[in-house]
């Protein structure tokens, strides 16, 4: 890869403990020869870091989270690329967009737009987006603006909450998009008038920094009160995770299965589930321990016996793709429980690896948890079946190859883009 071929990654937020997948792909397309530079639209606000993020060389820059923040910034770059041949192209965009979303989520984009188009495109030959809401919107009114090619990766929420008008348009603008699930990639494909544009790229899993669990699966069934069956969940707390129910299952287990349910992870609803767990009376067999790194995550899925993920489809249609923590308890020889919607089903095969419980349905949640604290022979064949197939079909280093294929295009793209200074 010609070093002088930098591609400009556009972030959310860098790092963020919830997006060790974003951050397993950057250190990968470095090791790859790619030439990067990471702009983020937010300052970091975990306190910790996950032990790959420091092995990222990329440099990080920050863009202007609010206007009102750095005004100064935002009108130099103004001055700057307003003289662009591409300004007025993007400058259309956003009208058009600002007709049918007036709010001041719109103009902060445009004006983040601005300032990677003015500080950054003489350095970078093209933009790679993560995440199709607002990432992409700064990215493409930036890509117009500059001339440079762009391309996206989308995953779960920003696919199933943005509106279609605007996937279609974004789609029209970009070189490609790359999704992590099939149902994904076929929902994006009807949106596209040219769905070979939608790739399929699962995230997979740097299995080197996930190795086979050195311990013996567990026999812990529930019947020892001194030895209880331990339960995890990792994710942030918010309302497609589906935890309130998992709450009210472990509230209906019998009182002859001792239990004790982790949750790693940070999120809104934190607060709300432990005075739910208090209220329901199970908050001693509770354990909230907050966003953790990936080296006390590995840790405590070698502690479990079984992970639970009950994910639903929210009210305003945001829910998961395949969450990567499914993918790393796999790797660990748990068994799964979670639910049949959006790309769960590519991993979980429902009886084989793991049980699928239909959403929202906290009793039949109850029963499975019951099943698989009974029968540790089938728990354990399941956690075997998963850590086998997720070795097999979902190594980071081999699905790696297909993205790194789709930049080394658009980097190819970004020579036939005329260049503006």
């Amino acid at each position: 890869m010609n070093t002088g071929n930098k591609i400009g990654i556009v972030l959310k937020g860098y790092p963020r403990l919830s997006e060790t997948f974003i951050s397993q792909e950057i250190l990968a397309l470095e090791k790859l020869g790619f030439n990067l530079q990471i702009i983020s639209l937010r300052h970091p606000t975990d306190k910790a870091v996950h032990p790959i993020n420091r092995e990222i060389s990329a440099q990080v820059s920050y863009l202007p989270e609010y206007i009102h923040n750095e005004p100064l910034r935002v009108f130099k770059a103004w001055r700057i690329a307003r003289k662009f041949d591409g300004y007025s192209s993007a400058w259309r965009a956003f009208r058009k967009d600002l007709v049918r979303d007036f709010t001041r989520n719109r103009f902060r984009r445009f004006a983040q737009g601005l300032v990677i188009a003015a500080e950054y495109s003489r350095e970078i030959s093209c933009l790679y987006a993560h995440f199709l809401h607002t990432p992409t919107s700064a990215t493409r009114y930036a890509a117009l603006m500059a001339a440079k090619p762009f391309a996206i990766s989308a995953h779960a929420k920003d696919i199933w909450t943005s509106p279609d008008w605007e996937i279609t348009e974004k789609l029209d603008d970009c070189q490609w998009l790359a999704t992590c699930t099939a149902g994904a990639r076929d929902h994006l494909q009807t949106l596209s008038h040219d769905p070979k544009k939608v790739h399929l790229v699962y995230h997979g899993l740097d299995l080197k920094r996930f190795p086979s669990p050195k311990n013996q699966p567990s026999n812990r069934n529930g019947s020892d009160e001194n030895n209880p069956l331990r339960i995890i969940t990792v994710g942030r707390a918010v309302a497609k995770k589906g935890l309130d129910n998992l709450l009210n299952a472990l509230s209906n287990l019998p009182a002859s299965l001792h239990w004790q349910w982790t949750h790693i992870g940070g999120g809104p609803l934190r607060d709300q589930l432990k005075a739910q767990a208090d209220s329901l009376g199970i908050s001693h067999k509770c354990t909230f321990r907050g966003a953790l790194d990936q080296r006390d995550v590995i840790t405590a899925y070698n502690n479990s016996d079984l992970f639970v993920l009950p994910c639903r489809i929210d009210k305003d249609g945001d829910r998961d793709g395949l969450p990567n923590v499914i993918v790393e308890a796999q790797s660990q020889g748990l068994a799964v429980i979670s639910s049949p919607i959006s790309g769960i089903p590519e991993l979980i095969e429902n009886e084989k690896n793991g049980l699928l419980v239909e959403p929202d349905k906290p009793d039949k949640l109850a029963a499975a948890i019951i099943r698989l604290a009974d029968d540790t022979n089938l728990r354990n064949s399941m956690g075997s079946a998963g850590e086998a197939k997720v070795r097999a079909q979902f190594n980071h280093h081999s699905t790696i190859g297909d993205l790194a294929d789709l930049l080394r295009e658009l980097v190819s793209n970004s020579q036939t883009k005329k260049q503006v200074r």
